[in-house]
């Protein structure tokens, strides 16, 4: 774990190493990801079987072996803890009722120059969703993912999550069922990327894929963008947590460490402007990894990629700091006022919590935005997955005689201007 202060006269350097120290792919994993691919695009369902056999021990033979059914989710449903039931229903009420209220409106207008303008949205006819089945298993991605695509009015919501050794999560199947998936194939990684992006036998082929997974997940979907539609290539988990002495430092340790548990290259950093209590969360931490489930995982990742940064003046450097990282989440864990007037002066983050009484876990689950968010400082140009990834803007143009001779000579003179008469050719015929 680093310890930084903005007082050291090597700050500067030290920091800039944090901020630009990649902790995402490396070139093997990339042509992995590149020949999988290949193989799945060439031998279709195939390569599929093969792939699914080395990598989860998992024979795909029959139907039952590759899809689960609807009365197979609904089964589950049933079979899960009624607190767990309750939970996933309010989840799905609290984020569908958030990303209601992205649905963006179409436009028709008429301008001064009488030409009618405007755009329609349209939902894409199928989305694809990868659900992680490895390391963890994750109900909250299915339903952060399906719902923004089930609002958005996609009519095929497909599914893909590996089922290492044939066992598939109870509460991700009963989750399936909550939003209603249409389709749930058990094949995962790199080659259900694959296949969703070129199809095989079984599996149609998708216009948007979403969802985290590992790196060779995140590879196989940026070496498919443009083949089909991404949400983004999401990197290790992030947080970071802007506190001040007098938060209870059990509480900060927590929230680190709820990061730190997804995976070993997971980042937890920390800033403060009180270095005793910088000491004692790093104590707490101590502890509270002793008791952790995840407490492996959970050290590696702060020994490895944890950050103590000290500054003398949260107000004045903390939101420069922030900003240079462009972190996934972003704690803001000081009085009310204060947090608000940060708030303000944070431009790149993914998604910010505010106040000492919001911690990141809340919004992974139940808060109503979307946990989908953008990593490894992609904050600075991209956002947490919504109702538009599910969507393209078609725009339309309306000219009577009127408008084409007010504005159509224009439209000559710059055609004529990039040599290309035929453009110019077009206008002039309809003007005369």
């Amino acid at each position: 774990m680093q310890r930084l202060s903005t007082l050291d006269p090597d700050f500067e350097v030290r920091f800039n190493r944090l901020v630009n120290t990649r902790r995402e792919t490396d070139n093997n994993v990339a042509g992995q990801v590149a020949s999988i691919l290949a193989d799945v695009k060439g031998s279709g369902d195939k390569a599929l079987i093969e792939l699914t056999q080395r990598f989860d021990g998992y024979p795909l033979i029959d139907d039952a072996d590759w899809i689960v059914t609807k009365e197979r989710m609904e089964e589950a449903y049933g079979q899960i803890d009624p607190d767990q039931r309750a939970a996933l229903e309010l989840a799905a009420e609290r984020v569908r009722s958030y990303h209601e209220a992205q649905l963006p409106e179409d436009r028709d207008y008429t301008d001064k120059e009488g030409v009618r303008l405007g755009a329609v949205w349209r939902p894409v006819d199928a989305a694809g969703l990868y659900v992680p089945g490895g390391r963890a298993a994750y109900p909250s991605s299915l339903l952060m993912n399906a719902i923004p695509a089930r609002v958005a009015g996609v009519e095929r919501v497909v599914v893909v999550t590996p089922t290492p050794k044939g066992h598939s999560n109870p509460l991700v199947l009963a989750a399936a069922h909550v939003v209603g998936i249409d389709e749930m194939w058990r094949v995962g990684g790199a080659q259900a990327i694959g296949a969703l992006a070129y199809g095989t036998e079984r599996i149609k082929p998708v216009d948007v894929v979403t969802g985290p997974g590992n790196a060779y997940v995140a590879e196989a979907k940026r070496q498919l963008f443009g083949v089909v539609g991404i949400d983004m290539v999401a990197g290790p988990s992030e947080i970071l947590v802007i506190a001040d002495g007098d938060n209870d430092p059990d509480w900060t340790a927590a929230d680190l460490l709820s990061q730190a548990e997804h995976d070993p290259t997971s980042q937890s950093i920390l800033i403060t402007d009180d270095e005793g209590f910088a000491r004692i969360v790093e104590d707490c931490i101590d502890l509270q990894l002793a008791s952790l489930d995840t407490g492996k995982t959970a050290r590696t990742s702060w020994d490895t990629h944890g950050a103590i940064i000290i500054v003398n003046d949260i107000a004045a450097e903390a939101p420069a700091l922030a900003n240079r990282l462009a972190a996934e989440h972003v704690e803001l864990a000081l009085e009310p006022a204060a947090a608000e007037q940060l708030l303000g002066s944070i431009r790149h983050a993914g998604s910010v919590f505010l106040g000492r009484l919001t911690p990141e876990a809340v919004g992974d689950y139940v808060a109503g935005p979307n946990h989908v968010l953008p990593t490894g400082r992609r904050a600075r140009f991209s956002s947490g997955l919504s109702v538009i990834d599910f969507m393209k803007r078609t725009s339309f143009v309306s000219l009577d005689q009127k408008a084409l001779q007010t504005i159509g000579p224009a439209a000559v003179t710059l055609a004529q201007a990039e040599g290309l008469p035929a453009h110019a050719q077009s206008v002039k015929l309809r003007l005369s």
